[in-house]
């Protein structure tokens, strides 16, 4: 059982994954060498995995919709498909007044166009809604920092595929890797962090954080919809958030070890200012969710 330290560790290595020990000593109180066995422990279990995520446009699905289904008949054999779809990257049944919903990643709006009028077609679609996102203000698997121009070369891409993989992995062992000095491979690292083309997290098994419950919303707002995103995206239970326009002006996703807190997270929400209208959706089965780092290994070079 993760203790209130443990819990402490996990969010301070999903803001930086790349946190010196000492720096995580300094913020939970611990001795270096009792945090570096406690980070250790975590990653050993399979609680987290400490890996690199890329900013979308680096890997062109820069545009992201969410996409509520009217099904007819089963869900099941909708959820198989969608589970095929390359730019399919979250699907699951649900319960409220669409039986699915899904999360779509493409290259621009004429592609997100095309995969409507696929995902439309698929069996027991009965009709589809989009919300097309603005601006994403958190998302496990994608950086939601801002993306810089940046010229990228085949060192920077490898040591891009090695930080996907780990992390954490030493500048020693970097540089070793792609066959630069220490030094020139940190500056590397560095710019690519700096840039936003790669933002290293900590993806946490939700189970290990008791996040047993989840629960999708759609907002509409009174107001800038972004100042809301902004504000929301501090509540501790919102795991996804993105504003833009459609159905909703906001939707995300909540998380939470039981129904309780659950209800208090839906709360937090509600009685955020500017939420005019909340409309919600449990998420009864995942079908599948993408992890930071697992499919960007496909796009990029070397």
């Amino acid at each position: 059982m993760l203790d209130a330290v443990d819990a402490a560790l996990m969010r301070a290595l999903q803001g930086d994954g790349r946190a010196t020990f000492q720096a995580l000593a300094d913020g939970v109180g611990l001795s270096r060498t009792a945090v570096r066995a406690r980070v250790r422990q975590l990653v050993q279990s399979g609680a987290i995995r400490i890996v690199g995520v890329l900013h979308a446009g680096v890997v062109g699905m820069e545009v992201l919709g969410h996409v509520s289904f009217r099904v007819t008949g089963p869900v099941g054999p909708l959820l198989d498909a969608l589970g095929e779809r390359e730019a399919v990257t979250f699907a699951a049944q649900t319960a409220g007044r669409f039986p699915a919903v899904a999360h779509v990643r493409v290259a621009d709006d004429g592609a997100l166009t095309k995969e409507l009028a696929e995902l439309r077609a698929l069996p027991g679609v009965d009709g589809a809604e989009v919300f097309r996102a603005g601006s994403v203000f958190k998302d496990a698997h994608s950086s939601v920092r801002e993306l810089r121009d940046v010229e990228l070369d085949a060192l920077d891409w490898r040591l891009v595929r090695r930080l996907l993989r780990d992390g954490r992995a030493s500048y020693a062992d970097l540089a070793r890797q792609v066959g630069l000095s220490q030094a020139a491979a940190r500056s590397r690292v560095v710019r690519l962090l700096d840039s936003g083309v790669i933002h290293v997290t900590a993806v946490v098994e939700p189970t290990a954080m008791g996040a047993n419950e989840q629960l999708g919303f759609g907002l509409r707002c009174r107001g800038d919809a972004e100042a809301l995103g902004t504000g929301l995206a501090n509540l501790p239970r919102v795991s996804f958030l993105a504003s833009g326009f459609g159905r909703y002006d906001v939707v995300g996703t909540l998380s939470a070890p039981d129904r309780c807190r659950l209800v208090e997270a839906l709360e937090g929400v509600r009685s955020t200012s500017g939420v005019s209208h909340v409309e919600t959706w449990e998420h009864l089965s995942v079908r599948k969710e993408r992890r930071g780092g697992d499919r960007e290994l496909e796009w990029i070079p070397g």
